[in-house]
């Protein structure tokens, strides 16, 4: 069977994050969400997202498909129901489609024409940016069952400072000596070829993904996932960073989501409580205003190849665009959009040819090509979210 994962009606509300990869490309837990589902599916997915994002994520039809909302995050009942799928079945969870089955010749789905089966099971959805840190430790939770399921770890060194290593599954190549892993309260996952340096202490569920690199003497709280060939120091606490992103130096990161090549500077902090305790709000890009998140942690939401200088200090509740380099004294807004070049004095724009330079250098020293898929995104990113810069 054919597999397509599509944006679904949460797209917009996970911008800036989707504003450079689909839906199903967000990372939550230890794997992305397509990860998740080709895992339990057992086969490859293709994806329906914005035209502009279609060359680097291109969707294969073929005569008979199965469609599904990259929103829901896969279960084993959930899968299942997805794999037994036949012509003219749609499975709705609510008033929300999950997935459905369409042919090659198919001129337009009707759902009131299809055979409706309910999924009345809980499962993880990923609906708003904050969903991606604040159901953090349940999607860890339920990638570590299944990736370990039937696996042996590697053997904890005996440097390791360790409470219960039974929730603990170390990776090939990993290196770690000299830290403290407490799993007590959740499972510690470590990556292949990834690395804990020496005076470490780390509270579980937390995910160190393939390659990705702990600073020494870092502290790491939960749920926290370090995205492959990332790097985190200092102090973190329930974050998500994507591939390729780097905190590396001391100052707090808590209740964030990094996208990919992001730098945060040395002694850089993030406020991820409001003084008077009161409900976090974000700019939301489908209202054009601050909407309510219903939490009262929410730290800083960054966009892909942002950036921002040492002792840079961002609100509680701060959304960052794409493309944007953040320096200087002072509190920056707490919306930043893409394509800023400044601080709290102000901001210019930040030319694509400035942008591209820096993008193309950061990605080379990790060879990987800054190639003219990634160019035409990031300027499709520019031409969109220019209304949201004073030019």
């Amino acid at each position: 069977m054919n597999y397509i994962l599509f944006d679904g009606p949460a797209r917009n509300a996970l911008l800036p994050f989707t504003f450079t990869r689909p839906v199903a490309d967000i990372l939550i837990g230890i794997m992305t969400i397509r990860q998740k589902w080709e895992l339990h599916l057992g086969s490859t997915t293709t994806t329906i997202t914005e035209e502009y994002l279609s060359d680097k994520y291109p969707m294969v039809e073929l005569e008979e498909n199965i469609m599904i909302n990259a929103s829901f995050l896969p279960n084993a009942v959930l899968a299942e129901m997805v794999s037994n799928l036949e012509s003219n079945q749609v499975i709705f969870k609510g008033e929300e489609v999950v997935a459905f089955f369409t042919n090659e010749n198919q001129e337009e789905v009707d759902f009131d024409s299809y055979e409706i089966i309910e999924y009345d099971d809980d499962c993880l959805t990923v609906e708003n940016t904050w969903d991606i840190f604040s159901k953090n430790d349940a999607a860890i939770r339920e990638d570590f069952e299944i990736l370990t399921e039937g696996r042996k770890s590697k053997q904890i060194p005996q440097s390791v400072n360790v409470i219960s290593p039974e929730n603990i599954f170390i990776e090939e190549g990993a290196k770690l000596e000299f830290v403290t892993l407490n799993a007590s309260t959740g499972p510690i996952y470590i990556g292949k070829n990834a690395e804990i340096m020496e005076g470490s202490v780390i509270r579980g569920p937390f995910a160190l993904c393939e390659g990705a690199v702990v600073k020494m003497a870092a502290k790491i709280y939960g749920a926290t996932t370090v995205g492959p060939h990332s790097r985190i120091g200092g102090e973190v606490n329930n974050s998500v960073l994507f591939g390729y992103s780097n905190k590396g130096h001391d100052g707090f990161l808590g209740n964030s989501v990094l996208g990919e090549w992001c730098n945060i500077g040395a002694d850089s902090n993030n406020s991820n409580l409001k003084n008077n305790y009161e409900e976090v709000r974000l700019w939301s890009y489908e209202t054009e205003g601050f909407a309510k998140t219903g939490l009262q942690f929410c730290g800083l939401m960054m966009g892909d190849h942002s950036k921002c200088g040492i002792n840079t200090m961002f609100n509680t509740g701060t959304v960052i665009g794409v493309s944007a380099n953040i320096f200087g004294s002072g509190f920056p807004r707490n919306f930043v959009p893409s394509f800023s070049w400044g601080g709290a004095s102000g901001f210019t724009t930040y030319i694509t040819k400035k942008a591209f330079e820096t993008a193309r250098l950061v990605m080379g020293r990790r060879d990987v090509e800054f190639d003219e898929k990634e160019s035409a995104i990031l300027e499709h990113i520019f031409e969109e979210t220019k209304k949201w810069r004073k030019e």
